[in-house]
């Protein structure tokens, strides 16, 4: 076992675990973080909607309609 050290093949491959475990926790924080910035959006699809119906740039009628498409899709 030359070149290998201490630990030998078994070090190397705990090595590669590591690094293994850190890729694949930043790849789990990356979809995390993307999931938790679309789910967002549909609450705020609806905040704006109800933001241009309070300054009364949308009427009663257009309100109800675009709300009914955002819940169902």
């Amino acid at each position: 076992m030359m070149g290998f050290g201490y630990f030998g093949i078994f070090g190397a491959l705990l090595m590669l675990l590591f690094w293994i475990a850190i890729i694949a926790g930043v790849v789990w924080f990356i979809k995390w973080l993307v999931e938790q910035s679309s789910s967002g959006s549909r609450k705020s699809a609806l905040e704006i909607l109800d933001e241009k119906y309070a300054r009364g740039e949308i009427d009663d009628e257009e309100y109800e309609r675009r709300k009914r498409k955002l819940l169902e899709g």
